[in-house]
């Protein structure tokens, strides 16, 4: 048993990679990256709140955290390569020995002993005395061997392979916990990984009894033209401090943005939004567009989760200005503080030297691997090119299928097969399961591509107005809206529900 005063070097750690400053390219790359440091640090909060340091408890029993060995290829034996799992099992609520098991799917990031301490599905596991268990996707953080980014081997990256892996963790701990089929799994997964949790009750019914998909983007689209078209209702929403003036000041201001591109005065631009480079046509030119676009992207996305993620701020910024224009640099001037940026990197080629990049980081947003599985899965391009999208039609279909021919080597055409067969595997939109609940808020700009309306009497789908990504996923507060704890309380319900079916079943 370690003392408060004995973690807190621990803690420090975690937190640094988190605290230091941004440098270097940032767009909706940077964006996700500074959310999901923020949600960290958040969860810490959550949790030593809930123990109630400094004036509560005084000592702390830290998760397991430890490494399982996998194949490298769950469906080719003959392929004798393995990678080390990161997993974390948080024993404090488990009622022996026939508590539940509540597992939490890792996604595109890094995972944290967090995973098994802070947010909804730790609140549930309180109640219902379950064990905690928590599983890092394979290739991000720090489950991936020193080659798996190159070319070669990043191959084995899949969400096939990950939905094995899970089976492969779930026999793990049942035999790790003497499990039997009296402790009941239920999956828990937000973004990417909510469509993780929906696909393993569907592909895996007799392992997991249920699962709860938030925010799951479960039918993969190739030109995601519906994720800016939400963005632009967000941003004239007045629930959520949007408005139709808003809306208009930003197409105004991409517009005279395009123009000036158009022209070739882009020196007045460099200047006005602090370019680290000049801008060279035309792929720095669709480079700064989307950096541009990704703000307002990243605040309808993640609006509310963070003091930089505001679309009443944004559209203040905005309405507030003199021009559209001046509202635009003012905005673009707020973000770069966000992220702690005294330059913007527009550089096309520094986005291909990223991507291209091998090198690992145990912490953070796995970009080139992401990236990868949208060239190989998913698509989720969301482009400019309808006339619903507020931003710059430089923005295109073709200018982000690039990327996949520069640094993976996959064609447009390889692209589009793969979304095909996606939906094929796993029944996009439409799937045929059961004890499933989809919940997604209507700000999101995900909730285009998953389940809003009830598929059976046990796939669920709960819609909370005003909310944006994964809104139900972190640790209540005092300051969620009605309709937030209204959902909290209906998937709480539900889990119950399903728990107690468990316990009665033959």
């Amino acid at each position: 048993m370690s003392t408060m005063t004995g973690m807190w070097p621990h803690i420090l750690l975690f937190l640094l990679p988190f605290l230091s400053e941004a440098h270097g390219a940032w767009n909706q790359r940077q964006i996700r990256q500074k959310i999901h440091q923020l949600q960290e640090i958040h969860k810490f909060k959550s949790f030593y709140s809930r123990l109630g340091i400094p004036a509560g408890r005084n000592t702390y029993v830290p998760p397991i955290e430890g490494f399982l060995t996998q194949p490298l290829d769950h469906f080719n034996r003959r392929n004798n390569g393995t990678y080390k799992q990161r997993y974390w099992v948080n024993e404090e609520f488990w009622q022996r020995p026939g508590g539940p098991v509540f597992l939490f799917i890792g996604g595109e990031s890094s995972e944290s002993e967090f995973s098994v301490l802070a947010g909804e599905h730790v609140e549930l596991a309180q109640t219902h005395r379950a064990l905690l268990v928590a599983l890092e996707h394979r290739y991000y953080g720090a489950s991936i061997n020193p080659d798996g980014l190159t070319l070669e081997a990043i191959r084995f990256l899949s969400s096939q392979q990950a939905l094995a892996d899970l089976a492969s963790f779930h026999l793990f701990i049942s035999q790790t916990y003497n499990l039997t089929q009296n402790n009941t799994w239920i999956c828990f997964g937000g973004s990417y990984p909510g469509s993780l949790s929906a696909w393993f009750r569907m592909k895996f019914p007799h392992l997991v009894y249920a699962a709860v998909a938030s925010s799951a983007p479960v039918r993969a689209e190739l030109d995601f033209i519906d994720y800016n078209k939400v963005v632009a209702q967000s941003l004239s929403d007045p629930v959520i401090g949007g408005s139709t003036k808003c809306l208009d000041k930003v197409r105004d201001a991409f517009r005279i943005v395009d123009r000036l591109l158009q022209t070739g005065n882009v020196t007045q631009l460099e200047k006005d939004f602090f370019s680290c480079a000049p801008l060279r046509a035309p792929d720095d030119y669709i480079e700064f567009v989307s950096n541009l676009a990704d703000i307002f992207m990243g605040a309808v996305q993640y609006n509310k989760e963070t003091a930089g993620s505001d679309v009443q701020k944004v559209c203040g910024s905005m309405i507030t200005a003199d021009s559209a224009y001046e509202g635009l640099k003012s905005v673009n001037m707020m973000y770069m503080n966000f992220i702690g940026l005294k330059c913007v990197e527009n550089s096309h080629e520094k986005t291909l030297s990223d991507l291209r990049n091998t090198e690992l980081s145990p912490v953070g947003v796995g970009e080139r691997q992401w990236y990868y599985q949208t060239c190989t899965e998913f698509g989720y391009y969301q482009t400019c090119e309808d006339s619903s999208c507020p931003f710059s039609p430089l923005i295109s279909l073709n200018s982000q299928l690039d990327l996949c021919s520069q640094v993976f080597q996959i064609p447009a055409m390889s692209v589009s097969q793969s979304v095909q067969f996606t939906n094929e595997f796993y029944g996009a939109d439409h799937p045929k399961s059961s004890r499933i609940i989809f919940v997604n808020g209507d700000v999101d700009p995900w909730h285009a591509l998953s389940v809003l309306k009830n598929q059976s009497h046990s796939e669920i789908a709960i819609f909370i107005n005003g909310t944006a990504h994964c809104a139900n996923m972190g640790p209540s507060r005092p300051t969620d809206p009605a309709s937030l704890r209204k959902a909290r309380e209906e998937i709480a319900i539900k889990i119950g529900d399903w728990l107690h079916s468990a316990r009665l079943a033959p």
